[in-house]
């Protein structure tokens, strides 16, 4: 599996084929549509994403020493985004996943073509999922 350094750099160039945001956000888009679903069993309250405008739900779950995160939104974009991070940060360990800085947000110019209230959600996402990750890993100890 990539590492998510390599991931990260993948994301870069295949942003840098689009000339404007109109692109970027139809890219984002397509990938909310190859989304890892959750199991409707986990669309519950506790899965919920808060500071979110949009519902997202994110599961996540151990396979060895790695965690893979599945999702779902009711919005589109946000569905992109979710799925964007999942692309990143799902297969890894916990500790690459607490460790990361996930510079290519910025690299991309992700945060600053967002809404504000889009933008916490995104840093609403992040968080979630390195919480799964630090809850996970005390599971593996």
């Amino acid at each position: 599996m990539a590492s998510i350094k390599e991931i990260e750099e993948g994301i870069v160039e295949e942003f840098s084929y689009y000339d404007d945001w109109m692109g970027k956000y139809e890219f984002i888009i397509e990938l909310g549509k190859s989304l890892p679903l959750i199991d409707e069993k986990y669309k519950t309250d506790e899965n919920l994403i808060r500071g979110c405008q949009s519902r997202v739900w994110l599961y996540a779950q151990l396979e060895g020493d790695k965690i893979v995160f599945t999702a779902d939104s009711d919005a589109i974009i946000t569905k992109g985004i979710i799925g964007l991070l999942i692309r990143v940060l799902s297969h890894q360990t916990p500790d690459d996943i607490i460790n990361t800085d996930l510079s290519f947000i910025d690299r991309i110019g992700l945060k600053e073509h967002l809404s504000p209230t889009r933008s916490n959600g995104l840093v609403s996402m992040i968080k979630q999922m390195k919480l799964y990750a630090l809850s996970l890993k005390t599971k593996m100890l």
